[in-house]
């Protein structure tokens, strides 16, 4: 059993866990400048979507991955109702603190702070980040759009996670240094940066970012092209 992730650009993952496709924080070509190989929405397999939020570049390209593949949707309850207006039917709605067993493992939602209106303009409730424990053994917490908190010290007093998706962009999210911080509060064994370089705002060197992490915290650093994949 293994688990896989292939990354498109910005926050957009598909993740293949034993079999089981998921997509994270769907933002494809051509609204996402970065989308790996031109990837679009018609291109994207899914059994299941994860959604953080409700920001035009988390949910871009929801509802016609939704609707195509008739994939079973996790969001927060807000989110989940703007879905089912559009019409897409297979939702699991879930707050913050909340956590359920899916065929992939336990998917628990955690705080992030940030904001989530919806595309058109309407309320998209409370941001989050998902921690996944995935039934072969790996954890993964993907943080979302979030500032640093120190309610991620509380991830890593349960015992940290094997790999953490953490932002760096800054400007809307933490930056680099926070990062290297959330990466300690976590006890991440490893960390991929997200969230940067799609948009002028939010410009790094995630190179720069891995050296930092890896001098400060002695933490192993991913920097994934759009394209490419890593395996757990």
């Amino acid at each position: 059993m293994s688990v896989s992730l292939k990354y498109y650009g910005h926050s957009t993952f598909t993740v293949n866990a034993d079999g089981v496709n998921l997509v994270i924080d769907p933002f494809f070509a051509p609204n996402n400048p970065l989308a790996a190989d031109g990837a679009t929405a018609d291109t994207i397999d899914a059994d299941f979507m994860i959604l953080t939020h409700g920001h035009g570049d988390h949910v871009a390209d929801a509802v016609s991955i939704a609707k195509r593949t008739g994939c079973q949707v996790i969001s927060n309850f807000e989110v989940g109702n703007w879905l089912a207006n559009q019409g897409v039917e297979n939702l699991h709605q879930m707050s913050t603190g909340g956590g359920y067993n899916f065929p992939f493992g336990r998917l628990k939602m955690t705080i992030a702070h940030h904001g989530s209106q919806m595309p058109d303009g309407s309320y998209g409730g409370n941001p989050a980040g998902v921690l996944i424990y995935f039934n072969d053994g790996a954890d993964i917490y993907f943080a979302g759009d979030t500032a640093l908190t120190y309610d991620m010290r509380l991830i890593g007093e349960a015992g940290g996670v094997d790999l953490a998706l953490l932002p760096i962009g800054d400007n809307f999210t933490m930056g680099p240094e926070d990062a290297v911080t959330a990466a300690q509060f976590v006890k991440a064994k490893r960390v991929i940066p997200i969230h940067y370089n799609t948009f002028p705002p939010i410009r790094q060197d995630p190179e720069a970012f891995v050296q930092m992490l890896q001098d400060a915290a002695d933490i192993e650093g991913i920097v994934l092209k759009p394209g490419e994949s890593y395996e757990l």
